[in-house]
């Protein structure tokens, strides 16, 4: 709790390009929080390097990812948006968080497994222990709640089981944080396999609407998307999953619900309807899209937000940070 306010964390990875997938899904979302929560947003890059990672390439998007976070409407003053590898506390945490997390629990990580399966040259301690980083990243703000999805929560369990267990030796030092739930975003599907969630990291471009994309490729990418021989455009999840996929994005652009979508499409064709669903996110995207661009030729201003909110995350990191040392018995600093 910062003032009146209960604090919500949340951060995203600067690998790859978000999809229409994570702003549908979550960051179109996020705007509206900061007026009931003291929002911080991190561009978590030290999660990053447990895979190798170019150096420039790695600095590039990350810097992209938190013009992202403002053009998507995040306001800078407001909320906390700032890079995990520019507050210390994230690590410092995190090494003493790891002598209270057990191997078993880590070794259970079903996220350690599958990238472990995907990255057999490179399983490093990093990758092993970093649901102990993501605890530190959110117990060092006292987070009261945490926007997580299916995949995350295994990780939000073991952050409350690390934090419960240091109350229990130490006292109240940590919030628990719960599960955010607020009004969920759209679930947003592969356009060329409507069974798995639209990701960033799939290696068929045509499958991922990526956030920068110009208008002729999104065109393309929707004149292309899997659909059925049924020919009806209807939500019927068992026959028709492609079709359902593009009524729930044609709905989150357009404010349409399916009975709408239903309606406004009754005997029209699929190649109608994928053309109205590919235009209406290009008008969805075309705002953000040219806060991009005016950012990126703002430097002054990036930087700034980089500075100021890289201090603003730090002194509340302190703050939790010297009262875990001076439990743990660490010496105080003399100031």
């Amino acid at each position: 709790m910062i003032g009146d306010k209960k604090v919500l964390f949340s951060g995203m990875q600067a690998t790859g390009n978000l999809t229409l997938g994570n702003y549908l899904g979550a960051l179109s979302n996020w705007v509206k929080l900061a007026d009931e929560y003291e929002c911080f947003y991190s561009v978590v890059d030290m999660h990053s390097i447990t895979v190798r990672q170019d150096p420039a390439e790695l600095r590039s998007r990350a810097r992209k990812l938190l013009c992202l976070y403002i053009a998507a409407g995040l306001d800078p003053e407001k909320n906390c948006i700032y890079y995990q590898s520019h507050v210390s506390g994230h690590a410092e945490l995190a090494w003493i968080l790891n002598c209270f997390t057990y191997m078993g629990e880590l070794s259970r990580m079903t996220q350690f497994k599958d990238k472990s399966a995907k990255h057999a040259d490179n399983i490093n301690a990093g990758l092993f222990t970093y649901p102990v980083l993501m605890a530190a990243d959110i117990l060092l703000y006292q987070a009261d709640v945490v926007p997580v999805g299916i995949d995350q929560m295994q990780h939000l369990e073991l952050t409350r089981d690390i934090a419960q267990r240091f109350n229990a030796l130490y006292g109240d030092v940590f919030t628990v944080p719960e599960p955010y739930i607020g009004k969920v975003g759209a679930k947003i599907m592969s356009l060329q396999d409507p069974a798995k969630k639209m990701s960033k990291s799939d290696e068929n471009p045509n499958a991922s609407i990526y956030l920068m994309d110009d208008p002729d490729t999104i065109m393309r990418k929707f004149k292309r998307a899997v659909t059925d021989s049924l020919g009806a455009v209807r939500y019927n999840e068992e026959e028709q999953p492609g079709i359902c996929n593009l009524m729930d994005i044609y709905g989150a652009c357009t404010g349409k619900s399916r009975q709408d979508i239903e309606s406004k499409f009754e005997g029209k064709g699929y190649g109608d309807f994928k053309t109205a669903v590919g235009e209406s996110v290009v008008e969805k995207l075309r705002p953000l899209q040219e806060k991009m661009e005016d950012l990126a030729k703002n430097k002054d201003y990036i930087d700034s937000v980089i500075k100021n909110n890289a201090e603003k995350a730090q002194y509340f990191a302190n703050k939790t940070l010297r009262k875990v040392q001076k439990k743990v018995g660490f010496p105080e600093k003399i100031r």
